[in-house]
């Protein structure tokens, strides 16, 4: 790849010691790393904060790796900010990756308060080393889990975020999980039906090589763990369906849907008025059916009368980080 010459910012690493995700059933640890992007010939002082929520198997650390073919999140600012498409913008990326491989970023008995490290901890802490951020300047933006992340955070504290942007963020639960169950109960019939032998078998092969369709197996483990946790149940995971017939229990799955933004939005969507922004897009081809998750949120947030964007793209889930070009700026202009 071409990589032009475009003033370049910084990257600083800041590691924070968690007092909110001690205790979580997983062992997640707590010190966690936040690289900050800061722009060249700024110190942060005064711009807005944006905060970029990784999607499943990643971190923040992950959108400042080199990149062979394309760029990374700090060479991507660069360029952004030096052509005019966007106002300068500090850019925090923080690592909230688990063992069980991803976060949805809300607070979980078994995964851990991320929610409360997000508001309580980490933007406070980065907005006071870098004086940047603070009320009506801040945002955040997310692909997949992170979409995820980024709409339930602004259903949420409207009044501590001003701008979210979701891509291909997961919506539509019953789309989004309904052809998963079975490879689940497949993949643990091969582990005795245990999800703790099963886990425990996984964590020893990802030292040598992680077989197809585990990571997907995983991450539908890390969702009960995320929203259903059992206490006593090994790092707090137990199935929503049962493990002969996968038919749905239905007092677990409910517990799923009542984090779906589909239903948050019923009780929480008036307060998305308060938003200075809100950008929402999906490809049409997504390969996990959000994309009819996405439709629906855009109908039902035009039937609120809440202002936002909404897009479509001609490509599937993955490797879709271009779409930045059009969040990032419509985001970094609202927050001016």
């Amino acid at each position: 790849m071409q990589r032009e010459a475009f003033p370049r910012g910084s990257v600083a690493t800041l590691w924070l010691d968690s007092t909110v995700l001690q205790d979580n059933l997983i062992g997640e640890p707590t010190e966690r790393r936040i690289d900050v992007y800061v722009p060249a010939n700024h110190d942060g002082s005064g711009l807005p904060l944006l905060v970029d929520l990784v999607g499943f198997t990643g971190g923040g650390p992950s959108h400042t790796n080199w990149k062979s073919f394309g760029e990374n999140l700090p060479e991507r600012l660069d360029r952004l900010i030096a052509t005019g498409a966007m106002p300068p913008v500090v850019v925090a990326l923080p690592d909230c990756c688990t063992k069980l491989g991803g976060n949805q970023y809300i607070n979980s008995a078994a995964m851990g308060r991320w929610d409360d490290f997000l508001l309580q901890e980490m933007v406070p802490s980065i907005e006071q080393e870098f004086g940047c951020g603070g009320a009506g300047k801040r945002g955040c933006f997310g692909k997949s889990s992170g979409g995820y992340g980024a709409m339930v955070h602004a259903l949420l504290h409207p009044d501590f975020w001003s701008a979210a942007a979701d891509h291909s963020g997961d919506k539509a639960f019953e789309l989004l999980f309904a052809a998963d169950w079975p490879n689940v109960l497949r993949a643990l019939a091969k582990a005795d039906n245990s999800i703790e032998k099963w886990l425990q078998a996984f964590f020893t092969a990802t030292a040598l090589k992680v077989r197809d369709g585990d990571i997907h197996v995983l991450m539908d483990l890390a969702m009960c763990a995320t929203y259903d946790p059992d206490p006593n149940a090994f790092m707090g995971v137990r199935l929503p369906v049962t493990i002969d017939t996968c038919e749905i229990i239905p007092e677990r799955w409910a517990n799923f849907v009542k984090w779906d933004p589909l239903t948050l939005v019923e009780t929480h969507g008036e307060g998305l008025k308060q938003l200075k922004t809100l950008y929402l897009d999906c490809g049409d081809e997504d390969q996990y059916n959000l994309v009819y998750g996405a439709r629906r949120m855009h109908k039902r947030l035009d039937a609120l009368g809440v202002a936002h964007t909404y897009e479509e793209f001609p490509d599937n889930h993955s490797s879709v980080d271009y779409r930045m070009d059009r969040s990032l700026p419509i985001l970094a202009k609202a927050l001016l």
